[in-house]
């Protein structure tokens, strides 16, 4: 393999152009893959066992890059609101394909010390965790953010504090820093919290509506993101894979620096080995009182976590018979869990309604994309997931009947006016109209102002690597008047909000239904599928205003304070309320943070701080 300066950036650019037709390997040989060095982990990880240390990531090349380090979708600015200083950029050079301290020297695991090697460890993390959503084992297609514009301002040095967080109101990853013993802690550092906030960021670009939602099961959800995310990126390092293959023996479970997350970080603030763990036995019924996300959602992630030690150990099983050594048979097996993990577990986001998004809706669209992707099923995958969601509680036993029964693979609308899909996918306005011809059809009220929040193509991969046939996904929502009445709503009560209505549908390149999921709403027409439907929507609307009053009696709603320093305010409660058009809108506070606590912690009329 040559130098970089062998290449130059007229030939590189010609190169780029044509890269969505090369390979991995191809790209590296030409240089349109760069490497940098990242911490495995994090820095305790590293210094108690260096065989966890630094891992090499290779960045796509790209024509605009820039000190910062500065891409197409991320720019580092090293501003810190405590000290209100700016920390010089790391510098790139083009000739030699790397970035520099300012001094001139190449920023990697030899020179880690300068703030610059944090600015490069979290934008090389960052770069790696977007491809992971956004190819073709995912989801196939770009991520957009859920703010305006297209890229991520990434603040390694937010300022002093335990804790790093999301905030879509500054387009902006916040990661902060404090000290413990004799130690200084930078969050910047982990892979586990750059990868768990960037997960929130891409579930909010992805389904942006989430925020107007008061459901604890839907703040949990953003962290089970989060928190997977941490996982599955982790293990689809190869050094790593190589290595707990080796010190378990081919038993993942023994992989505690897989199923432990975020260790530095959960040690210096929590006194444990760990922040949280996917290695767990929680159940629904477990968590049915808590109001803290980060809690509830580990359900979620320990039902993922059992999925994925059932598919390394069917891996494991199905090659004994060529490798009789367990060990040995683990890298291979490994890889092959990996690489299914991320497009069950990626590629149903896709599927999701577009508002109060629950654990049953995620576990459905699991399912629904196995039986798309995988329809024979020669080893008993779609079992295997259903069995896990049941037995955390999930899905219920009826769920379970229901489920197991024999579907086609797809569904034909039955329309009132038909749309050939080629115009549907044509433009937000081609889908409305398709929507709008067709309301009876789709269960949307006559006189609601429907929306097409999102409309894209997906092109996604099989095991394989062969593409699968390309989706068409399109979003839509509307909103319901609700009024709030009575004194459980303190001092709103009177007031009028809103409740988010919609679906989510997905149609293949011939027109045909792979899925189609809803929230209904209360109003609608006489036939027995709308009473259905309205069934359900007065359910919804039941446990919205129970869920909201909840909130409000616990004081868990209020008006973010604002602050004097740093880029964004710093006191602000788990639920925001404003005034839009004489509505409430009742949001997530904007502030998805690494930390949390259960309801109760918010009863003393306290401050509120990100920084729990």
């Amino acid at each position: 393999m040559g130098s970089p300066r062998d290449t130059t950036k007229e030939t590189r650019i010609s190169l780029y152009a044509a890269s969505r037709y090369l390979n991995s390997s191809v790209e590296k040989e030409l240089r349109l893959r760069i490497p940098f060095k990242a911490y495995l982990q994090d820095p305790l990880v590293a210094k108690r066992d260096p065989k966890y240390g630094f891992a090499e990531i290779f960045v796509r090349w790209e024509p605009g890059l820039a000190d910062g380090p500065t891409s197409s979708r991320f720019a580092v600015v090293d501003y810190n609101g405590d000290t209100d200083l700016l920390a010089p950029p790391a510098k790139w050079n083009e000739m030699d394909q790397a970035f520099e301290d300012p001094e001139g020297y190449l920023l990697d695991e030899h020179n880690a010390e300068p703030l610059q090697f944090h600015q490069v460890n979290v934008w090389a993390l960052l770069q790696r965790a977007l491809s992971f959503f956004e190819d073709g084992n995912g989801l196939g297609r770009p991520i957009p953010f859920g703010f305006e514009g297209n890229r991520l301002i990434v603040v390694p040095h937010a300022g002093y504090g335990q804790n790093a967080f999301y905030d879509r109101t500054s387009k902006s990853l916040q990661f902060y820093y404090f000290d413990h013993e004799d130690n200084r802690v930078y969050t910047c550092l982990s892979a586990d919290v750059v990868n768990h906030e960037f997960g929130h960021a891409v579930l909010d670009g992805i389904r942006p509506y989430l925020f107007e939602s008061s459901l604890v099961e839907t703040g949990a959800f953003h962290e089970f993101i989060g928190d997977l995310a941490a996982i599955l990126i982790l293990l689809r390092n190869n050094d790593f894979r190589r290595k707990i293959a080796k010190t378990t023996g081919g038993n993942l479970a023994e992989a505690e620096h897989l199923s432990r997350i975020a260790e530095q970080f959960g040690e210096a603030v929590k006194g444990q080995p760990y922040l949280r763990s996917a290695c767990n036995s929680l159940k629904m019924s477990d968590i049915k009182d808590s109001d803290g996300p980060h809690k509830v959602s580990q359900v979620l992630t320990g039902a993922m976590f059992d999925i994925l030690l059932a598919l390394s150990d069917h891996y494991i099983d199905r090659i004994k018979d060529r490798i009789k050594d367990r060990r040995k048979r683990a890298p291979t097996a490994f890889w092959n869990a990996i690489q299914r993990m991320q497009r069950m577990a990626v590629q149903p986001l896709d599927l999701l309604p577009p508002t109060d998004v629950t654990f049953r809706d995620y576990a459905k669209a699991v399912l629904r994309v196995e039986a798309l992707t995988n329809p024979t099923d020669p080893y008993g995958h779609y079992d295997r997931m259903l069995n896990a969601f049941v037995a955390r509680e999930i899905l219920t036993a009826e769920d379970k009947v229901e489920l197991s029964k024999p579907r086609y693979l797809y569904d034909r609308l039955r329309v009132n006016v038909f749309h050939d899909i080629e115009n549907i996918s044509r433009s937000r306005a081609c889908a409305y109209a398709f929507l709008d011809d067709n309301r009876d059809a789709l269960l949307i009220p006559s006189r609601q102002d429907v929306i097409v929040a999102d409309l894209y193509d997906a092109h996604k991969l099989t095991r394989q690597a062969r593409r699968l046939p390309r989706e068409i996904i399109l979003v839509y929502i509307w909103r319901e008047d609700v009024l709030l009445e009575g004194d459980r709503f303190g001092t709103y009560a009177g007031q009028w909000t809103s409740m988010l209505c919609g679906g989510t549908l997905i149609f293949d390149e011939n027109g045909n239904v792979l899925s189609w999921t809803r929230k209904p709403g209360t109003v609608g027409g006489d036939s027995k599928v709308w009473q259905e439907e309205i069934t359900a929507g007065e359910k919804r609307k039941a446990h919205f205003l129970s869920d909201l009053a909840k909130r409000i009696a616990a004081g868990q709603v209020g008006v973010a304070l604002g602050s004097s320093k740093g880029m964004l305010g710093t006191q602000i409660p788990p639920l925001t309320v404003r005034q839009e058009g004489g509505m409430l809108r009742f949001e997530l506070s904007p502030h998805l943070s690494l930390v949390g606590e259960d309801i109760n912690h918010y009863q003393g009329g306290q401050q509120w701080e990100p920084s729990s």
